[in-house]
This record gives structure tokens, C-alpha cells and sequence, in this order.
């Protein structure tokens, strides 16, 4: 089947782009609901001494009897606030209400920050780290406060994560560390180029075993340092994306024009989440 994409110019003036939202980025009349049920974290183990929020989404069509997919968004605020970029509590209630991906629950996870300390976030130090920390920080702290309440599938094949910048590092970084819980990646204008040590996964995806994983990435042309030899970001997310080509991945890369935001990624989600549980035989 070939698919016709309408024509669009491309911008002169790379800098200033916006992206305009579809129709699965805004609440839509017969659409219900889900809940959303936020929660506080102040007793990690992995990261003493932070303080955290994390949300949870129940679309209205969840039935305890079926066991739901679930879908794990960094930046959790930032990623749910229906008036951003990204609306995610509002996608996933068209996307499960037209079917285009099963009933999956949302966990929207704030970085921790430390109370009463300047400059408190502890968001580079969980997010850009290349080791097993954060994973297990969600496996161990924040979903079990979910799986206590709520019917969730086993299957890793059912298991999302997403995130953007250094949260892309991070959702990219949890499913390398630990396909055996998360199959479905989403990176958005991930910061690979700011990793404490490098951007690790270009020597390593192709000299290690394929991993069962599902990877969507988004770069953008304009993206920090786009065009300087050193802590380049575009360049960097380049560089994955030849790797998981050439290793043989199921991935894809979504270029856009613009700078380092979010706009972009956030008008990608709906598209994004279909990609992801797209049935085995489709492309």
C-alpha cells in the first residue's frame, strides 16, 4: 500500500519552526476521559534524600479483568500538562478509544529534586547517567505504587518509555538495560552528546547481540551545537540511529526542523505511540 503524504514547503529559516498539533492532541467531543491520580515520593532508596511527584492515568476503558499496557513518560509534568506540548493523558485517551493502541495506563514521573537545597534537580544525575539506576529506581520504587492498584501485562512487549532531551537519554538507556521489562522506546532530541562519559551507543549497539527493542527517535536539524565539532546533539542522534540501521533495529528516525524543543516530539506522540504497537506484520 502506498501512502500519500500531503505537500508541506520546508521553511527557509530553520531556527523558528512550530509544528502545528492534530486532532489526537486535543480533546475530542465523545472522547471519555480517563482518571488521573497524582502522587508524592520522598523515600528512595536509589536517590536519598530527593523529593518527587508522579502522576498516573487509568483510561476510562481500563477493565481490571484485562491486564494493561503501560506506558512510562519522564518529565512526568511537563509530559501530561494538557495545556504543553505533549498532552500525553489526552493522547492516550484517543488513541485507546479508537483502538489505535491497546488500553495503556500513563506514568508521568517528575525528576527528583532536592527540598529546600538551590538548584536542586537531580535530573542530569538520574537521567544522562549510562548505568542501571534509574530503570531500577522505576521497577523497584515507582511501579510497584502502580501494579498494587492496577492490572498490568507482564509482557515486556507491552511496556513503553518515554522521554525527551535528557529524559530521551534516559527512556532510550532504561530499555538497553533492561529489555527483559521495557520493549518500546521513545526518544525525543535525546541528549546522547551530554552522557558524563560520551554518547556510549554507537560503538556498542553493533557489537553486542540485537536487543528485542521498538525505537522511535526525533531529531532535530537545529537542534544544540547543530552544526560545532564537539557536544553536538544532532549529530549524536545521527549517530544512534546509523547504529540501530546498521545492527538491524526496528526503528525510526522523524527529522524536523527547529531548535531544542519540545514542540516538535509533543506533535509527534500520537503518531508515535501508533508506530510503536503497530501490528507485527506491518512494516
Amino acid at each position: 500500500m502506498i501512502t500519500e503524504v500531503p505537500y508541506q514547503p520546508l521553511p527557509i529559516d530553520q531556527s523558528h519552526v512550530r509544528y502545528a498539533h492534530g486532532p489526537d492532541s486535543t480533546a475530542r467531543a465523545g472522547v471519555p476521559s480517563g482518571k488521573t491520580i497524582e502522587f508524592d515520593w520522598n523515600e528512595s532508596a536509589i536517590y536519598p534524600g530527593t523529593s518527587r511527584k508522579f502522576w498516573v492515568h487509568v483510561p476510562a476503558q481500563y477493565d481490571p479483568a484485562e491486564p494493561a499496557s503501560l506506558m512510562v513518560f519522564q518529565d512526568g509534568w511537563w509530559y501530561l500538562d494538557p495545556e504543553g506540548e505533549v498532552r500525553g493523558a489526552i493522547v492516550l485517551d484517543n488513541l485507546v478509544h479508537r483502538g489505535d493502541i491497546p488500553v495503556t495506563i500513563g506514568v508521568f514521573v517528575d525528576p527528583g529534586v532536592f527540598p529546600n537545597v538551590a538548584n536542586s534537580k537531580n535530573r542530569n544525575t538520574e537521567y544522562d547517567a549510562f548505568d542501571y539506576r534509574y530503570v531500577t529506581f522505576l521497577l523497584t520504587e515507582i511501579i510497584p505504587q502502580v501494579t498494587q492498584r492496577y492490572s498490568v501485562s507482564e509482557d515486556p512487549e507491552r511496556w513503553g518509555i518515554c522521554g525527551g532531551s535528557s529524559g530521551g537519554n534516559c527512556a532510550f538507556t532504561a530499555a538497553w538495560m533492561r529489555p527483559d521489562k521495557f520493549r518500546r522506546v521513545i526518544g525525543y532530541l535525546s541528549s546522547f552528546a551530554q552522557m558524563p562519559y560520551g554518547n556510549p551507543y554507537p560503538a556498542i549497539i553493533p557489537s553486542v547481540p540485537r536487543k528485542p527493542l521498538r525505537i522511535f527517535l526525533q531529531a532535530g536539524h537545529r537542534d544544540l551545537r547543530w552544526n560545532e565539532p564537539d557536544w553536538n546533539w544532532f549529530a549524536s542522534n545521527l549517530r544512534v540511529a546509523a547504529a540501530l540501521a546498521e545492527a538491524g533495529y526496528d526503528f525510526r528516525l522523524v527529522l524536523g526542523d527547529g531548535d531544542h524543543s519540545p514542540n516538535h516530539g509533543g506533535v509527534l506522540l500520537p503518531d508515535a505511540l501508533r508506530w510503536l504497537w503497530r501490528p507485527e506484520a506491518a512494516s
